[in-house]
């Protein structure tokens, strides 16, 4: 139930994302999911993409230092409270969440939610155990 996540840590500086994103486009990896969080000078981008084994060492390849996390994608329901709904779920089981970031699925009514908690096995356990929808790596890249 776990998908891979790249995480890299750039410097905030004029043309570091595209040279990232072109190295990655000229490997043919696809980035499914993205995040940026930065500050003045360095930022943390977090992304699912279709190989992940592939887009660390291409990453590393072009002087990016780069690793594999491992997050959880949560089917919620694309409405108002769908997402609370899961937070209520974790605060109950005493699970925090360190970040998370989203994006909607065409023809779903369904949004995909990744997350990255501080106790991932039980977090699956309390979500399947409520009925909450878990992706695998291979469904989120066939999204």
């Amino acid at each position: 139930m776990f998908i891979k996540q790249i995480s890299v840590f750039m410097e905030n500086k004029k043309g570091r994302l595209e040279s990232l994103t072109k190295a990655l486009a000229g490997n043919n990896i696809d980035l499914v999911a993205l995040s940026i969080a930065d500050t003045a000078d360095y930022g943390i981008m977090r992304a699912i993409v279709n190989n992940t084994q592939k887009a660390l060492e291409v990453l590393k390849q072009s002087g990016f230092m780069a690793s594999v996390t491992e997050v959880l994608a949560v089917e919620v329901p694309d409405e108002p409270g769908g997402l609370a709904g899961v937070l209520e779920l974790f605060n109950k089981e005493d699970i925090s969440v360190e970040y998370l970031y989203s994006f909607v699925r065409v023809k779903s009514e369904k949004a995909l939610i990744l997350f990255k908690v501080s106790d991932s096995a039980r977090a699956i356990e309390v979500l399947t155990h409520a009925g909450v929808g878990l992706l695998n790596q291979e469904q989120v890249n066939n999204l």
